[in-house]
Formats: structure tokens, sequence, C-alpha cells
């Protein structure tokens, strides 16, 4: 019995590492590109990088640690029922309670691990995060400002520099220009030649200005207007417009409060707590006893489910897996978001899914005990399961097989007289095909699933129509399909290749005298078709397709519609003039696109060799004739500069500036996300944009990467290669589990050198290409080494 159980065990905990790694890794995914953003931005240490992973690790784990274990139990015993192992056993007297019994072991740990994992480390987790989070930014936040873009983080300030040299520990910018806002209507003004920044404290950041002024004004006379001039001087400026926040106050996030105080708020009345109902509370409370429970509670469901799918074998494992996670979270977040409504107490509306689960695990385990129609009908599925995918991606019998790649490349054959694809081919390319179209479909679920796990609250409590959340996520399907592709070629390589290393099949081509780069061609060409197929998809359908969902999603969430437009930007730079014209600056305080009309209107123009403030004009209003084509401006003044000294002051009723060029349509810029452009599109939006002062180093990046993205897929294939035929006959789950260590370490990789480039360390073109490169050496290196 001791060998059963530890044959058994580690079955069971071989899958579970396996999926709680990949399930870990796609909530992962998210945060990802943020964390490495920061690092990368504000210089941190190697050290600070492995707190954040660390940090964030618990509060991931709470959600993953049960789906670790229902995949463990389904897909290990489902394994071992497929290969007639469960009946063997069964039939050396081992009864279902056995299975139970051994099976429990492993849930106990799991829940030690998981009570352990809600109760201390997630809370402490939480709370060093934001502390690790605030003392980098902080303490960095120099480093955030980009040269020709106006930064709004400070408090009552907006920067706007021409030019930032980066160095250790501080920052050289040239040619600032610094409003202080705390007079909105009439903001002061400082410009400098130079400034040298240095952090300060947690809060704030000291600017060394050189050769530069100061400009006030008074809010109750126009005619009151003071200069002044320095050589250098002091002004610290602190880097956020809200107070700190520390654990034990009101306000500290409820996941960074320790069990203690958390249990203290859910016991108080209401009125004692500022900010959170005690019922909130109440919820947090339950949810951390209640996620690491649910490892028995799978369990109980898990056992007689993964030992009655003898017939179906893994693929009905497989399907359960996804089918039981997707109703346990969903059963957890309605009640939930119930609970938070007050419509189910927060016992009932946290446990709910436990105990429905409870009941159905322990009818399950009575009829495997006692024979029952529900694990027949399980079983029945399996089969049936194994018979459609059989009919839809082998086309095995069916018609289905003359609409496949290979056919499509045999008559392309047929026109052109050429010698591929040949009947090999045609075999490796239908075997990579079925198992790519497998794992996108597998992966597809995965990520829809989590994404309506995420938006269940909202649909709750907004009482959103399920037509507008089935239209919601059949318009997200084509984003995911995007976003998971190139995943889904490396673990089909690897699941195909390693296959026919398994069976041999590979040794019998090579004896024929094949090469193993003639080999590996059909599916290389097959991703190569896939990469040119992902850019025309994101060419021609995606952007539309994202604009759509985005907007359902507005709905989802109770939003208003968006339109994307920004006709309220606070300020913007002029256009680019001739060379030796003012550089020109705006700042108004409302704009109506419609009308096109200012109210509160400042245009401030610089000499574009110091720097130094020239010409200010203010209009309460202004409005664009049609018939002069410019704007007339309304009730102001305009004032000239000469050092410290005014030039000349001129009020005005109604006058216009003719040298002010820049057209209504200039002030109307359109906020779109990159994934809602194609290429075209976002070249033109880049441009645009850069004229006015806008931040467009992130989509410079997402630009490249639209070029660079849809290769990946080939790059993955090409290292996949190497190591499926390293895996030798080890099976599909080294398969797996060598597709996800390759996948963290692109996706870490690729977010590192995204993150550089979005705070311009490197250039566009080089952060969104060199993953690709470093990836597509390291491939064809291994695969020219491997033996042929």
């Amino acid at each position: 019995m001791r060998i059963f159980t530890r044959y058994i065990l580690r079955e069971v905990i071989s899958h579970a590492l396996l999926g709680g790694v990949l399930f870990t890794f796609v909530l992962f995914m998210r945060d990802l590109g943020h964390i490495l953003e920061l690092v990368v931005r504000n210089s941190a240490s190697f050290t600070d990088v492995l707190r954040i992973f660390a940090y964030l690790l618990p509060n991931f784990l709470i959600v993953t640690i049960p789906m670790a274990v229902l995949v463990g139990i389904l897909l290990g015993l489902s394994r071992l029922a497929s290969d007639s192992e469960i009946t063997a056993m069964r039939a050396s007297g081992m009864g279902a309670l056995d299975f139970v019994r051994i099976v429990s072991i492993f849930a106990s740990v799991a829940l030690a691990l998981g009570l352990f994992n809600s109760l201390y480390l997630a809370p402490h987790s939480a709370a060093a995060t934001l502390q690790l989070e605030e003392s980098i930014r902080n303490a960095q936040a120099s480093f955030e400002v980009q040269p020709r873009v106006f930064y709004e983080d400070f408090r009552n300030y907006v920067l706007y520099i021409q030019d930032v040299r980066p160095a250790s520990g501080a920052a050289l910018w040239r040619h600032v220009f610094l409003a202080d806002l705390t007079q909105p209507a009439n903001p002061n003004i400082t410009t400098a030649d130079q400034a040298i920044v240095v952090s300060g404290d947690s809060q704030t950041i000291r600017l060394h200005l050189l050769n530069g002024g100061r400009h006030e004004t008074s809010t109750n006379d126009p005619n009151q207007y003071n200069i002044s001039t320095f050589a250098s001087t002091d002004l610290p400026i602190q880097t956020e417009a809200q107070e700190d926040t520390h654990l034990g106050r009101s306000d500290t996030p409820i996941l960074a409060l320790p069990l203690s105080e958390l249990w203290r708020r859910a016991n108080a009345p209401d009125n004692n707590i500022p900010g959170h109902p005690a019922r909130t509370y109440r919820i947090e409370v339950n949810k951390r006893f209640s996620y690491p429970f649910a490892c028995l509670v799978l369990m109980l469901v898990g056992v007689p489910l993964g030992l009655s799918s003898k017939r179906g074998g893994k693929s009905t494992g497989f399907v359960l897996t996804i089918l039981l996670v997707f109703v346990y979270y969903f059963l957890s977040s309605v009640g939930i978001a119930f609970a938070k409504t007050g419509k189910l107490s927060p016992f009932l509306g946290v446990w709910g899914a436990n105990l429905l689960f409870a009941a159905a695990g322990a009818l399950l385990l009575y009829q495997m005990s006692r024979g029952g129609i529900a694990l027949s009908l399980i079983s029945s599925l399996g089969v049936s399961l194994n018979k459609l995918t059989t009919r839809l991606f082998r086309g095995r019998g069916t018609s289905t097989s003359s609409f496949n790649i290979a056919t499509a490349l045999r008559r392309f054959r047929s026109i052109f007289r050429l010698q591929f694809p040949l009947l090999l081919d045609d075999y490796v390319m239908r075997e990579y095909a079925t198992n790519f179209a497998l794992v996108l479909f597998s992966f597809s679920t995965l990520f829809i699933i989590f994404t309506f796990f995420e938006l269940i609250g909202d649909i709750i409590r907004n009482r959103t129509p399920l037509v507008t959340v089935g239209d919601y996520l059949i318009n997200l399907i084509p984003y995911i399909i995007y976003s998971v592709t190139p995943l889904c070629c490396l673990v089909a390589v690897l699941v195909t290749f390693g296959a026919l290393s398994r069976s041999s099949e590979l040794t019998a081509m090579k004896a024929t005298g094949i090469s193993l780069y003639r080999i590996v061609t059909p599916v290389l060409i097959t991703t190569l078709l896939i990469a040119g197929g992902l850019f025309a998809f994101d060419e021609l359908y995606l952007p539309a397709a994202n604009r759509r969902q985005e907007a359902l999603r507005s709905v989802i969430k109770n939003k208003p519609a968006q339109t994307f437009l920004r006709p309220d930007r606070k300020w913007m730079s002029g256009q680019s003039g001739p060379s030796g014209s003012p550089a020109r600056i705006f700042y108004y305080q409302f704009f109506d696109a419609n009308k096109n009309v200012f109210a509160n209107l400042t245009v401030f123009e610089f000499d574009p060799a110091t720097f130094a403030l020239q010409r200010r004009i203010f209009a309460s209003s202004a409005h664009w004739n049609d018939r002069v084509n410019q704007w007339v401006f309304e009730n102001g003044w305009q004032r000239t500069f000469q050092g410290e000294t005014i030039a000349s002051y001129q009020p005005f009723t109604l006058t216009a500036f003719p040298e002010i060029h820049e057209q209504p349509s200039y002030f109307v810029k359109e906020d779109r996300p990159s994934q809602e452009m194609s290429y075209s599109e976002l070249s033109h939006y880049i441009a645009d944009l850069k004229q006015s002062g806008f931040d467009t180093k992130r989509l410079g990046v997402q630009l490249n990467r639209k070029l660079a993205y849809p290769l990946i897929t080939l790059v993955m294939a090409i290292l996949a290669i190497p190591f499926a035929l390293s895996m030798g006959k080890r099976g599909s789950l080294a398969g797996i589990a060598t597709a996800i260590g390759l996948a963290i370490a692109y996706w870490v990789v690729d977010g590192l050198f995204q993150a550089m480039g979005n705070v311009n360390t490197l250039p566009a073109v080089l952060a969104a290409w060199t993953p690709d490169l470093l990836f597509g050496i390291a491939g064809t290196y291994l695969l020219l080494r491997s033996p042929t």
C-alpha cells in the first residue's frame, strides 16, 4: 500500500505543480510589464526586483493553490485511469475510499500551505509591496520625467523640459518650464536654462535651477506683473498630490491588514469604521479561510471524476478541470458579489461555493462506491470528446480533411510543380496543426474564464444583461488569440516532435535518409504562415474588435460611453515652426471642440536658444473665425519681455495674432490605445502627437512590436524544436513544463526590454526587436547543434 501511496502522490503532485505554475504565470503576466517598467525607470537594485516578485506571489497563490490541487487530482488520476492502472489497483484490493485517503494527504498539505499563505504571507506581502513601490517611486521620481512631455504628477506643478540627461542619483534637465498651479486661472511661471535634479526624502525632489526667471501675476489686478531673474536657485517639489498612506490607517488597503486588525474591524459597528462598512471586513475574513479550504472541497469532487475517466482519458480530465475551475470561481464570485450588496450574509456568500461543491463531492463519492448515472455520463462525455476531437482536427474519414493547410499546399504544389509538400510533410503538418488548434482552444478558454472572474462582480452589481457580457467575450476572443498564439506555437512544436520522438517515428524518418532540417521544414513554413496571418489579422480586423470590446467593457463597468477624445487637455506645445521661430506652449481651462472656443487661454512663447520667456498672451476667451482662418482673442492682454523687464504691455478687447497658426483640429487629439490601431494608423498617430507635447515613447515601442510580435511565433518554433528532440521518451508532461519555462523566460525578457523602451533607456526599435533576436539566435544555435 505504501508503494501505491507514493506512486499516486507522485503522479498527482507532478501535475499539480505544473498546473500551479501555469495558472500563476497567467495571473502574473498582467502585472509583469508594470513591475519591470517600475524597475527600469527607477534603477532599482536586483534585490528590489526579487522583493517585488516575492511580495506579489502570495496574493496569486491564494487563488492558484486550490486550482493546482484540482488540476493535479484530475489529470493525475485521469492518466492512471486511461492506462488502466486504476483498474489494476482496484483489482489488488484498493477501494474508492483508499484513493480518497491517499489524495487527502496531498490536499491536507495544500490546505496547510494555503492557510499559512492566506493568513500570514499575503497580508504581510501586500503591506510590504505598498511600501516598496512607494519608496522606489518617490526616491527616483526624477527619472520618470521625459523630454517634450508635460509631467503632471508633481503637487500643484506642471513640468515641461526639452532635454533630459539621466545620471547616477540625479538628472540634468535643459530648457525647463515649470508652472505653479496653486491658482489655476493665473499660473506662476518659472523658466530655467538648466536644472540639476536630486532626490530628496520620500516625498520631495530638489531642483537646482540655473539661469532662469520667475513670472508672477495677480488674480485681482491684471496690470500687476512681477519678474525676477536668478543665476541659480533651489526649489523643492513634492512628488505626490496625495498624502502618504501607511499600515494601520483607515484608508489602508484591506488586503494588507493583519488578521487581528481585520477581525477587530469586522466586529466593530459600521459608524466606527470610516471608509468601509464592517460587512466588507467580514467578507475579507471569510475569504482568507474559504479559499484554502477549497483544497479539500475540490479534492472530494476531483477524486471520483478522475477515477471515472478511464474511457475518456486525459482529454476528459483536462475538460473537467477547465469546467470545474470555471464553475467554482463563478459561484464564489457571485456569492461574494451578493454578500457585498447585502443580499447574502458574508458567511453564506463566501462559503456558498465550498458548501455546494462539498455536497456534490459527497454525492459523487457515494455513486463511485455504489454506482450511479452521473459518473457514467461523465465517462461517456470523454468518449464523445475524443471522437469530436478526431473529426474536427485530424479530419480522418470526414470531409474536413480537404480544408486543412497541407491540402492547400498540395494544390499550390500541383499548380507550380513544386516538390513540397510531400506525403511526409502532410503528416507532420497535420499533427502540428492539430496540436496547435487544441492548445489555442485551451489557452483561450483559460483567459476567457479569468476575464469572466474579474468582471462577475460588476455584472451583478450593474445588472448587465447576459447578451452584453456574451458580446463582450466574443469580441475579446480575437485579442486573446493574438496574444496567446506564440505560446501555442511553442507548446504545439514541443508536443508534436516530442510525440514523434517518443513513438520512434522521428528515428524512422531519419533512417530513410531524410535530414532533420527537412523534417522540421513543414512546421516552420506553417508557423511562418501563422506569423503572416497574425500581422494581417492585427492590420485588418483586430483594431475594430478591440474598439468594440473596450466599449462593451465600459458598459459592463457602468462607465459612460468612451470616444477617447480629450478636448480638455490643459497643456499642449505648439507646432514646430521654421528655424528660429519661438517655441510655443498653450494653457487653457476649457476647450469646446464642437464650437472651437477656448476659455481662459494663455500662450507662452520662448526663445528657442535660451528658452527664456519672450511673450505671454492671455485671453478670457478665443474662438476660430473661418472667414479669416485665424483665432480671435477676446478680453485679454499680451506682454513682451527682455531679460527681467517688461518690454511692452497691451490690453485688448478683440484682436488676432496671425503668427499663431495652429488649426482647431490640432487641439483635438484622439487618445486611442495602440491595440485599437493598425500599423499605418499608429504611425500617423505618433507623428501627430509628437508635435503637441504628448508622450509617445510607449507608442513607439508598440509600433515596432506590431512587426516584431508576429515573428516571435517563428522564433518560438525554432527554439522549441531542439528542446522537443532532447526530451526523448519523457512524455508530454516534460514538454509542457519546458514550454512554460521558455514562455516565462521570453515574457520576462520581453517585458524588461519593453519597459526600457517605455522610459527611453533603449530606442523603440531595439526594445521591440531585441527579444526576437536573442531567442532567435539561441534557437538557431541549438537547432544547428542537434543531430540531423
